[in-house]
This record gives structure tokens, sequence and C-alpha cells, in this order.
């Protein structure tokens, strides 16, 4: 796979932390999910493929211990605030003058500087200070999170994933690591580089909710079926709204100008009506095969079952029947192959990793007896 041989240390976090350590576990890269000691069952639910150390770092040997795992390694991934890594001697000053080659990504709500670099925060808070907030939201509403995808997700986990990809592209030609300061508030703003730089063209002139592309059109929207499922219009483009209107047995001497928008309440009330009439069923067989930009609006139950996705294999099942969407992009020669064995136990490979990275198993008997970390690999296997 592209990142075979790729050694990571990611120290164990919640949602984007995670997400960008199982995006490079997915593509090849050996991946460590390093674990604190005693602390039950693991929140990562994106530990697909990685492996688990659990180490005490209340502990000295511990802290000397995570130090050398970092300093073996390609790249260390962490997510704690400000000047967490720093009180442990284990910050990127330090570990970069034993491993000049080593990347060291720091995945945080506000980056490593200003006022709030140190503050709490989740999405919704990230989301707010990129300025995209403020224009996500039905018109006549409050501005309203989608989910939180755009700034842990798309703004922090993808967005920190690729700056290690190109740190690891750039340090082939210099022989030299960096360091990776990933802030979840400029990485949604950057996400949403469109709608800022679109602004000059009138896209979004009008209040939240009132555009073409944030669910003011009529055209751009969902609508529910006879069957109480939705269908997602997408039909910008004349032909393409030509198609819709066809499909929809309309006629567009009847109907308001399209781009009028004095027009758009009349036309989300006929096309309300329209598609109340029939199923989901009914209009995905009208609209297929045709360039109407009609879809279903398809459910977690329902994707792995459509058509194009199965013949894609968009979506996969590990053994215990868990469904997940396919690593995406798909690479024509060395496409991901996503482990499929149960997420780790917290410490279920210490021995193994341990012993990997040249320790002997008197030492890591010594340390497992004086609590510097932990091994469940028999509570794993059980």
């Amino acid at each position: 796979m592209a990142l075979a041989g790729v050694r990571v240390i990611e120290l164990a976090g919640l949602a984007p932390a995670p997400f960008c350590g199982m995006i490079l576990a997915d593509f090849g890269a050996k991946v460590i999910r390093v674990d604190r000691t005693k602390v039950g069952m693991s929140l990562d639910t994106q530990g697909r493929g990685k492996r688990s150390v659990a180490i005490n770092l209340k502990k000295s040997e511990g802290v000397a211990l995570l130090r050398k795992l970092c300093v073996q390694s390609d790249v260390v991934l962490e997510p704690y605030r400000k000047g967490v890594m720093e009180k442990l001697g284990l910050g990127p000053q330090e570990l970069l003058k034993e491993n000049p080659r080593l990347i060291y990504a720091r995945l945080t709500g506000y980056g490593q500087s200003g006022s709030y670099a140190t503050a709490a925060g989740h999405d919704i808070n990230y989301l707010a200070m990129s300025g995209l907030l403020s224009r996500l939201g039905r018109s006549g509403e409050k501005p309203h999170a989608p989910l939180n995808l755009i700034a842990d997700f798309a703004g922090g986990g993808l967005t920190c994933a690729l700056g290690i990809i190109l740190a690891l592209l750039e340090r082939t030609k210099s022989g030299k690591g960096q360091i990776i300061d990933a802030s979840m508030v400029e990485g949604a703003a950057y996400v949403g580089s469109f709608a800022w730089k679109s602004r000059s063209i009138g896209m979004w002139d009008h209040p939240r909710g009132q555009n073409m592309l944030d669910g003011g059109a009529p055209f751009y929207d969902t609508y529910k079926t006879a069957d109480g499922e939705y269908m997602a219009v997408g039909a910008i483009e004349p032909q393409f709204y030509g198609e819709l209107l066809k499909g929809l047995e309309l006629d567009a001497g009847d109907l308001p100008p399209q781009m009028s928008m004095a027009g758009w309440p009349e036309l989300r009330r006929i096309f309300t009506q329209r598609f109340a009439s029939k199923t989901q069923a009914d209009w995905s067989r009208i609209f297929d095969g045709t360039d109407a930009c009609v879809t279903p609006v398809l459910s977690f139950d329902q994707v792995s079952s459509h058509p194009h996705n199965q013949e894609r294999a968009s979506f996969m099942k590990d053994p215990s029947g868990e469904e997940s969407p396919r690593p995406a992009p798909v690479l024509s020669r060395t496409p991901a192959e996503p482990c499929l064995a149960p997420d780790p136990v917290i410490g279920e490979h210490t021995v193994e990793v341990l012993n990997e990275y040249g320790f002997t198993s008197a030492e890591v008997d010594q340390m497992l007896t004086a609590g510097v970390v932990e091994c469940n690999a028999v509570k794993a296997k059980l």
C-alpha cells in the first residue's frame, strides 16, 4: 500500500485524531495507538488497522518509554491542548533534536498560537470561529451545525492527514521532518474556501438559507415522498432543470422562471406537492438514467444495497457484520486494504510492539511488573 513502512505513534484521543490515524492505517502505515493504563474500554471507534500499547505516563519510566517509541518512528500524532506534551518533556523541539526526520503532527481546535490556543472546544465552536456556521441553516432560523463533520473530520482529521502526507513527501527531498500545526478552525475555513471566494460573484448576497446552494433555491433542496422518505434535488443548470421538470411532468411555461427568486416560494410549493404524490422508489425509477440530478436520500441501512454502491463495493462489513465506508480515494496500483479485524483492546499489542522496537523480553517483563505498561492480549482473545 502507499504508506507501507511508515511508522506512526498516535496519542489516544477522540474523533479527529483517531480518524487521521485510521486514514494512515487504511493506506498501509503501521499505526500504534498509545493508550493510558487503567482506563478500561477504549472510546476510539476508528481504531481500524491500529495496534494498542498501554503506557503509564504518570511514571517517569513511562514517559521515557514513549520518548523512545516516538524517536524511532516516522510520525507522531498528538491531539492534546498546547503545552501538554511539553510538560512531559515530549514536545516537538525535544523529539526533533533526537530524530531530525520526525514529523510531529499537532491536531487541535485552535492551533498552537493565539489567545484561544489553550481553550477547550468542540466541532461546533471551531465551526463558529471559522465563519462557516454563520452560513449554515434554514432561512429565518438559527445557525445549524451539520453533525460534527466539517471541523472535526474535514477540517481536522482529514486535513491533518494531508499535512502528514505532504511532510512525508517533502522529507524525501530534504531528509528532514517538521512540525504540523493543524487547527480545526483554519481547516474548516479552508474547506469552505469556495464559499469565501465565490462571494465576489454574488453567490452569497442574501441572508442564510436564501441563496442558491444553501437551501434557498427550490431546485437545490430535499423533498418528502409519499412513503415518508426523501429525494435530493440539485438541478441547477438549465438542461438539468429541464430534465427535472420533465420527470415531474411539469411545463416550464406554467411555472415562474427558474432563477427568479420572487417565484421560488411558488416553485417550492409545486415541487413539494409533486414529490409527495409518489414513493421514493417511484421517483428513483423515474429519474434514474436521466441528468435531472435527482437521487434518493439513503439511510445508513440502505446505502450498501443501492445498485451503484454495490457495483463499486463502496461499503464493507467486518467479521461482526458492522458496516462502514470503504477507504477513499481508490488508487489503481496501491489501493487501501483496510484491516477487518476487531479494533484493538487497550494494551492488546504492548508486548508485540515493544519487541519490535528493540526491547528484550526481560525489559518488557520488568516494565509490566513495575506498572509502566499494561498488556491485555489474553483478555482480547477471550
